[in-house]
């Protein structure tokens, strides 16, 4: 979709409703962190493919981007997710906002690539993709760094994937849903007729 307003600058909405999604997400990031580690176990052939269930840290980054539609929206989102995250008790503790930062900023890279014109579809994808690998490089070097490239090209691919379907095609459909209902009125992306 190609309609941007002019304007770069957020309004009071914007923040608002930015701020409601991502808070959400963190709420919702609690309950996932401790299904992450329940999962842990179905994985012990292949640790690094757990990964695949990555993406839905990487939503609140992209979802408000699609949403409020101005520079420096995924990035907020990804930011204010994760430290309500660690607020709450993430057990990721403080590095949780350092990771948020990097997933909404991949997610704030394609949007800046398609200057915060394009809202389709395969943007949303590639939004996706590159929180994903913004993700998986953070969480490699931090976390995984002695475990060898075999383990780092799984974990990636895992992430970057988990990251197109969950968040990139995930985020544009729930993006969809919340058009449909009518409360994303006083936004561009609930006027525009939606692009695949």
């Amino acid at each position: 979709m190609t309609n941007m307003s002019t304007r770069s600058g957020w309004r009071t909405v914007d923040i608002v409703v930015a701020a409601a999604v991502a808070v959400a997400f963190g709420v919702v990031f609690v309950a996932w962190n401790g299904l992450w580690a329940m999962t842990t176990p179905l994985f012990v052939a292949l640790p690094p493919a757990q990964a695949v269930l990555y993406g839905v840290w990487l939503l609140p980054g992209v979802l408000v981007g699609l949403i409020v539609r101005r520079p420096g929206a995924a990035l907020f989102g990804g930011l204010v997710s994760a430290a309500v995250s660690a607020l709450i008790g993430s057990q990721w503790g403080a590095d949780a906002l350092i990771s948020g930062a990097v997933q909404g900023g991949g997610a704030e890279l394609a949007f800046a690539l398609f200057a915060y014109r394009w809202w389709s579809l395969p943007v949303a994808i590639l939004a996706g993709a590159l929180a994903g690998l913004g993700a998986a490089i953070h969480d490699i070097v931090v976390y995984y760094p002695d475990t060898g490239t075999g383990y780092w090209a799984v974990f990636t691919a895992g992430t970057v994937v988990s990251g197109v379907l969950i968040a990139g095609v995930g985020g544009w459909l729930l993006l969809r849903a919340l058009v449909a209902t009518g409360v994303l009125h006083e936004f561009a992306a609930g006027r525009d007729q939606p692009e695949v």
